[in-house]
């Protein structure tokens, strides 16, 4: 037996080290918050971004946030993937929950696709919480797209936002989705795209954005829309099996950062670097009135409509979908008396992975340069391939498409958000803005999109002298939409003869 002062001292060790513990535990709990607070310190009035214009590096600096976590992680998504990358996030959320994180999903219903049964499962964690925004009646198969023939008006309000953010500290806003496409990990098409990754007073924007959409009356707990709830054996053994599998990256091109520690590190880095500057956060909030038609203007295409007005001389645009009807176009010119150079980087039908968008697009494009506006359209096969997505070898074979959202205002402000330039954006759907009044940050992103309007990355469409729409590539100039067959021109042009741009 030991002595009796060798057990005090036994005790006291052990005393001493949970004690030591628990003081670590509760400075790593505050690490993430306390070094963007920190930062922001340093710069009243300002917050701190980063453009992360790669898809390799928004996959790395997201799997970093989940692993960094100490308190709450809130997602916010018109889509999420059940692909490589989407079930890798949503594997380290799971954990994240097991250590203690507070995690809220809330993600549009148009993209679902009968997955309410395997989200319920996840939501069953007492840690998950997990909200479908605007669902249909019918949750699964033709019968769902049927539902939006009794039920249009609603479920034609969707929610397009993308909003990642993490402790209340650090977020992310701008037009990717979860999914290999948006993360440079799709084996045959990926799109440049771009999000910003910010810290600071802007945070709490993004934070006011999540809450208003969790707490609409339209967003429900997927448990409600699930199709039976999964036994205590199931739930045990399906959440087993992700939890083994969540460090598998087998599949992903991406070495991503494991744990805690390697989380906050990355994060700690990239915080160091930021660009500060003074910027404006704004949403469009959820609908209210599923039976009125919206006739103003949503409040994040009033902020875009005021700084073109503000703008002197030049506005930059990069549009996935640039779809204007002859009212938009004109109330765009009235906006700014002065001579205003509008230039226009957005898909080409070969590029454009929704062709109904591409036919509403065309649809007004003969008007879209009389006005004049400059349109470039992307080319699949773009040399910059190279720079925008992170693997060479995909650029060999694969196709490019552009899914950004971006704008630059006379070279001093840059736009990044949810909001596309079409109508359904204006009119319709939630969107977010993000307006950062940033020289350094506004002539990195111009520099960028100049890029993609060149001969090597895109086609200029023009009028010829007898006012027929022209392609000038490289070498060469064409007649007809580049590099796609008749059968695909067919269809965009039978679309294009119907009067539905208000919903594209």
């Amino acid at each position: 037996m030991l002595p009796a002062h060798n057990v005090i001292n036994l005790l006291a060790r052990f005393m001493l080290c949970f004690l030591l513990a628990n003081a670590y535990a509760a400075t790593a709990a505050a690490e993430l918050a306390t070094t963007a607070s920190t930062a922001a310190k340093s710069h009243p009035d300002q917050s701190g971004f980063h453009i992360l214009d790669t898809g390799q590096e928004a996959f790395l600096y997201r799997a970093a946030m989940i692993d960094a976590a100490q308190s709450t992680i809130d997602a916010q998504y018109y889509i999420w993937n059940s692909d490589t990358s989407g079930v890798y996030l949503a594997r380290r959320l799971l954990l994240a929950a097991d250590r203690g994180v507070q995690v809220r999903v809330v993600l549009d219903d148009i993209n679902l696709g009968g997955r309410d049964d395997v989200l319920a499962l996840f939501a069953a964690h007492p840690n998950i919480d997990i909200r479908v925004y605007n669902p249909a009646p019918v949750r699964d198969g033709f019968g769902k797209w049927l539902s939006f023939l009794g039920d249009f008006d609603r479920l034609n309000r969707r929610m397009h936002n993308k909003s990642f953010i993490v402790d209340g500290a650090i977020g992310i806003i701008g037009g990717r989705n979860i999914g290999d496409e948006y993360f440079d990990e799709h084996a045959t098409l990926n799109f440049r795209d771009r999000d910003v990754m910010a810290v600071g007073p802007i945070v709490d924007g993004f934070s006011a954005n999540f809450e208003a959409f969790w707490e609409s009356e339209w967003s429900r707990p997927v448990a409600e829309l699930a199709s039976e709830a999964a036994s205590e054996a199931e739930y045990a053994s399906r959440v087993a099996e992700a939890r083994a599998q969540a460090s598998d990256t087998a599949g992903l091109k991406l070495a991503l950062p494991m744990g805690q520690d390697a989380g906050l590190e990355i994060l700690a880095e990239r915080i160091d670097k930021l660009v500060w500057a003074e910027a404006d956060f704004i949403f469009e909030p959820p609908f209210t009135d599923p039976d009125e038609f919206p006739e103003e203007l949503t409040a994040a295409a009033k902020a875009l409509a005021d700084a073109v007005r503000a703008s002197e001389s030049e506005v930059l645009i990069e549009s996935a979908y640039f779809i204007l009807d002859e009212a938009a176009l004109a109330n765009i010119r009235e906006l700014n008396a002065d001579p205003l150079r509008i230039a226009v980087l957005t898909n080409s039908l070969a590029s454009n992975d929704v062709v109904p968008n591409h036919a509403g697009y065309a649809r007004w494009r003969p008007e879209v340069l009389e006005h004049g506006f400059e349109l470039f359209e992307l080319r699949p096969d773009a040399e910059a391939c190279t720079v925008w997505v992170a693997y060479e070898e995909f650029c060999a074979d694969g196709d490019i498409g552009l899914h950004s959202k971006t704008a630059v205002f006379d070279r001093k402000v840059l736009y990044v958000g949810s909001f596309n330039a079409n109508l359904r954006a204006m009119y319709l759907n939630g969107e977010t803005v993000l307006l950062i009044r940033s020289p350094e940050l506004a002539a990195e992103v111009a520099a960028s999109i100049e890029t993609g309007m060149t001969r090597a990355n895109s086609w200029q469409v023009e009028l010829d002298e007898d006012g027929d729409l022209q392609w000038q590539g490289q070498t060469q100039t064409l007649s007809s939409e580049p590099d796609t067959d008749w059968w695909l021109r067919t269809k965009a042009w039978m679309i294009s003869l119907l009067p539905i741009e208000d919903y594209l």
